[in-house]
């Protein structure tokens, strides 16, 4: 059986809402040689993304949307402990999320995807004020910040999250990595909200973070409709004259 049918199978059983047949698909497919990262990657990922699709395009009802979810979540939750681990690297990363059940399954399998490539993650999950998340951040001192499957709503707290690092000038090193939600619906949001970052999806976010290992500061662009303040040089070239002035007075 090929990772397609594999597919299509699989999201039948989620739509109607089977789960020992959902279960039994992706496990018997592991019993086949296809390894639970692949799995988690090739499938309970874009089931993800399709569910959150359709329900969006209002294709499917709110009852499929809860029971799809929760079956792709339980099955991701038992692929974890089927991970294949690297050793430590030495890398840690810190990840957040959006508040809705897609946005934790995601940010979940980024979590769990990185730690099998041997990382220190802490995955938070949603609604964790600031300043609690800069102390842990101060704390932890990560290589990576992954804020995943934000909604449009969301993105203010995420610009004001991003100035509000920046600013304290906590772990400067650190990059931030916007990934999922809002972000792959509206092209340059990412740099908008000044992530350092981007990936549409979990591949690409082991793939970017690999070839982005140091972070590389961005110029401080001002934000549209906004200019900075610049020096007058006709007031300048008056305050040197008066300069003058004032010497030739006292010689």
């Amino acid at each position: 059986m090929t990772i397609a049918d594999l597919f299509k199978q699989y999201l039948e059983h989620l739509f109607a809402g089977k789960r020992c047949g959902a279960r039994e698909l992706i496990f018997a497919a592991q019993d086949r040689g296809v390894r639970a990262g692949k799995l988690l990657e090739s499938i309970i990922w874009p089931a993800m993304e399709q569910i959150e699709k359709l329900y969006r395009e209002d294709r499917i009802p709110r009852v499929v949307e809860h029971m799809a979810t929760r079956i792709n979540r339980m099955i991701a939750d038992q692929l974890h402990g089927y991970l294949a681990r690297k050793p430590k690297c030495g890398k840690r990363m810190v990840v957040v999320c959006g508040n809705s059940e897609t946005a934790e399954l995601g940010a979940q399998i980024v979590a769990d995807l990185f730690e099998a490539e041997g990382w220190s993650v802490w995955f938070v999950g949603s609604g964790v004020p600031n300043d609690e998340l800069l102390q842990l951040i101060g704390k932890l001192d990560p290589d990576v910040l992954c804020v995943y499957g934000a909604k449009p709503e969301d993105v203010p707290a995420v610009r004001k999250l991003s100035d509000y690092i920046r600013e304290v000038g906590v772990c400067q090193n650190m990059q931030i990595l916007a990934a999922g939600g809002v972000f792959n619906r509206a092209g340059g949001l990412a740099e908008e909200v000044k992530a350092d970052l981007f990936a549409p999806n979990v591949r690409k976010a082991l793939k970017t973070v690999a070839e982005h290992p140091v972070r590389i500061p961005k110029p401080d662009v001002p934000e549209p409709g906004r200019r900075r303040k610049r020096k007058r040089k006709g007031a300048s070239n008056t305050t040197k004259r008066m300069r003058r002035s004032k010497a030739a007075v006292r010689r």
